[in-house]
């Protein structure tokens, strides 16, 4: 039914937010779209509008998330630890286990019309880990895949082998929402209260952990111009 496809993506950065008011901010989003495609999908008169996409930046504050698929086991803190380590545990509606967002990361939400790109969910979870490849590539990082876990990895098939960014998504009606979490300063220690993403034998690594150094504040808005990029590139997309 799609006429044409809108590859343009209107980008905004909301900063520091608590987990549950960004992910209200997304469900708004997706729920726009999908009203958007019914009301297309309804039309008699052959005027369709367009389906908008957006993406989005956003920093948590403390928190572990678990998918929809998720073992409660893999939280490891019970809550008198949450409230030391000032962390939150919520569940939520994406695909994955457990992970933990928090300062020093870069979380990316993209809220897509597939529809507008190619409707193939495994086809974007690996462009999303595209993105990410490349964007480390930069920093002389060899990013890869390690196949049947989602997310970018650094030394796949060795004993230290580590995640730097995790991912998991919803989609309905082929728009998308959650994304991806790639660690820059992120404080590693906040991974040992999980099993992170249910995976028991490797670990968790950041930017600033391989690279021996803090990232200034200058150069996480590098990375996350990286990032646009990259996602311009891989997905053939242009913001706005």
């Amino acid at each position: 039914m799609l006429i044409t496809q809108n590859k343009t993506l209107e980008f905004r950065d909301l900063g520091l937010m608590d987990y549950l008011p960004a992910f209200e901010y997304q469900e708004n989003l997706m729920k726009s779209i999908i009203d958007l495609k019914l009301k297309n999908r309804d039309r008699t008169d052959g005027i369709y509008e367009e389906t908008p996409n957006y993406f989005l930046f956003v920093e948590h504050p403390h928190v572990y998330t678990l998918g929809k698929s998720g073992d409660e086991h893999n939280m490891l803190a019970n809550e008198e630890k949450l409230k030391q380590i000032s962390a939150t545990f919520v569940k939520t509606n994406r695909g994955g286990d457990i992970t933990y967002h928090g300062f020093g990361q870069i979380v990316g939400y993209p809220i897509l019309d597939l529809d507008n790109f190619k409707s193939d969910i495994h086809l974007y979870m690996r462009n999303l880990e595209e993105v990410i490849i490349r964007v480390i590539a930069e920093y002389g990082l060899k990013g890869e895949r390690s196949e049947g876990e989602t997310g970018v990895w650094l030394d796949v098939g060795k004993p230290y082998a580590r995640k730097i960014c995790a991912m998991g998504v919803k989609t309905s009606k082929w728009v998308t929402m959650h994304g991806f979490a790639l660690n820059v300063n992120t404080d590693l220690r906040y991974f040992e209260y999980i099993i992170p993403c249910g995976i028991k034998d490797k670990s968790v690594t950041s930017l600033a952990r391989e690279l021996e150094r803090k990232f200034t504040e200058t150069e996480v808005l590098e990375v996350k111009e990286k990032i646009k990029e990259h996602f311009k590139e891989v997905f053939g997309a242009e913001f706005v």
